[in-house]
């Protein structure tokens, strides 16, 4: 068993808006005290005067596989050369503060694996597998004139009928599957479809939503639109993707299904910023002008709404390096304190894990250091200046600025 106390902090504990003071003390790899009062004496003391401590960031929309912001490319790169990429992105993000991450259209058993016996360092890693795309649907990354195929389904799997789904849905948790993600509306990247028109028959998304059920977990879905959003929840669907053209009405019906909303603003921002130096196809330069210009007005219709909000960042290709951008944007629509909880205990809930996403006695010790009182300087979130500390199940894992005290 090993100790570890934070001294002389500013507290967030990721569910009220207030921020406290005193310590931090960690026993084994759990949190055993909070507050003024907790034991300052440890195996590890960190002074963290002049800092602020939070739960490790949960980002809920991170692909790990996402390789290329062309899918075809990424579809066709064998898998060995995927999962090295995955290393070194989940590293990465790790090293930003990101504790927890869900990849809702990548990761396989192997992966998991690999982390679990520590061969990599990563956030903690829930994988959901290929995504479900029916024909000409976002997952599907032929053009309209294109006979070719991914080949390896490594992002997306375009799978068509309620039988075919089942067995797919079934094969997943066979292997491991945290959740199950399915397309259910056009999307920005891929040539093919529309953004508004649903996709998938109603018969195919229940499907899906009956089989994740009845294993215990829940069923994500990628959806722009209010029709395509109804369409999701009304057949069961538990996790909006996106959702940036979400009207007041479905945001209503999103709130009384006890469904939530992971905006992942950071893409369209990089996407609107750099899509020349990506090569982007006019046709997705053109549904990127659309969604960006709506994303956080997204947020605010379903916070008056009372949908619970999450955080992701979606971010494809050389675009990763836009994670911690994604908390900025959150951040001028909610301010620091409310986003943060929306990357912390809230994203915890969605994915099941109240054990994360809090700095409460019992919860395990994923934490992040960084410099200032975040709520008078919020810049501090989103600034890489590799002075954050990150503290993963009690351990250090990135040792940034921590002083030993």
């Amino acid at each position: 068993m090993t100790t570890l106390s934070i001294v002389n902090a500013v507290i967030f504990d990721g569910v009220t808006q207030q921020l406290g003071e005193g310590s931090v003390h960690v026993v084994d790899r759990r949190i055993a005290a909070v507050g003024p009062d907790a034991p300052r004496d440890a195996d590890v003391v960190i002074d963290a005067r002049g800092r602020t401590v939070l739960p490790g960031l949960i980002d809920a929309h991170c692909h790990a596989y996402g390789t290329d912001l062309d899918s075809m490319v990424g579809e066709s790169h064998p898998l060995s050369y995927v999962a090295l990429q995955a290393a070194r992105r989940l590293a990465a993000a790790l090293a930003r503060g990101f504790t927890t991450i869900r990849d809702p259209a990548g990761g396989d058993a192997g992966l998991a694996r690999a982390i679990a016996e520590g061969l990599l360092p990563s956030p903690r890693y829930l994988w959901l597998g290929p995504a479900l795309s029916q024909t000409g649907g976002h997952g599907d990354p032929r053009s309209a004139d294109s006979d070719l195929c991914g080949c390896h389904h490594h992002s997306s799997e375009v799978v068509d009928g309620v039988d075919d789904l089942r067995r797919a849905v079934r094969d997943r948790f066979r292997r491991g599957a945290h959740a199950i993600k399915i397309m259910t509306s056009g999307g920005v990247v891929s040539l093919t479809d529309p953004l508004r028109p649903p996709q998938y028959s109603a018969e195919e998304v229940r499907a899906v939503t009956d089989e994740a059920s009845r294993r215990g977990s829940y069923v994500a879905a990628h959806a722009y639109s209010p029709e395509a959003i109804r369409h999701s929840i009304d057949n069961g669907v538990h996790s909006i993707e996106h959702g940036n053209l979400l009207d007041t009405e479905t945001a209503e019906l999103m709130a009384t299904a006890g469904a939530y909303l992971v905006p992942t603003l950071a893409t369209y921002d990089a996407m609107t910023r750099r899509g020349v130096e990506l090569r982007m196809a006019p046709v997705s330069w053109q549904k990127n002008a659309e969604v960006f210009s709506y994303g956080q007005k997204a947020i605010e219709i379903a916070r008056a709404a009372g949908v619970r909000v999450g955080f992701g960042t979606d971010l494809m290709g050389v675009l990763e390096d836009e994670q911690l951008n994604g908390l900025r944007l959150q951040i001028e629509v909610d301010g620091p304190l409310l986003a943060l909880q929306s990357a912390t205990s809230v994203n915890a809930d969605l994915i099941r894990r109240t054990d994360l996403g809090r700095v409460h006695e019992g919860c395990l010790a994923d934490l992040l250091i960084v410099d200032g009182d975040i709520s008078q300087r919020p810049d501090a979130l989103w600034t890489d200046d590799g002075r954050r500390t990150v503290i993963q199940a009690g351990r250090i894992v990135h040792a940034g600025a921590a002083v030993p005290a």
